[in-house]
């Protein structure tokens, strides 16, 4: 079962950008609803797809790193891949939408 990190500026080149594989990258804040609605989808994803990692970036908190990713609502969430953005999209759909976009 893998955790979701928490990243900040400082971790998200070596964690994200510099990852060999699939990143999920959600832009999120604590006072979002959409947001409390998706971390358990989050959660159910991490622990059992091993394909992807997941992790979690405080729009609040990094708000550079949001404006650089494009990421101005939230939730958004970025799909990398080897370093490059595949896709982006933005707010809380139900986990079987969720795993079909993820899964392009």
């Amino acid at each position: 079962m893998a955790d979701i990190q928490e990243l900040s500026a400082a971790d998200f080149d070596a964690e994200v950008l510099q990852h060999d594989g699939r990143v999920l990258v959600d832009f999120y804040t604590d006072w979002c609803p959409p947001c409390k609605q998706m971390a358990p989808v989050l959660e159910e994803i991490a622990a059992s797809d091993d394909s992807v990692k997941i992790v979690k970036v405080d729009a609040g908190k990094e708000q550079q790193l949001a404006v650089q990713h494009e990421a101005t609502m939230v939730p958004t969430f970025i799909l990398f891949e080897n370093g490059n953005k595949v896709r982006t999209t933005v707010g809380a759909m139900p986990k079987a939408k969720f795993v079909d976009w993820l899964n392009g």
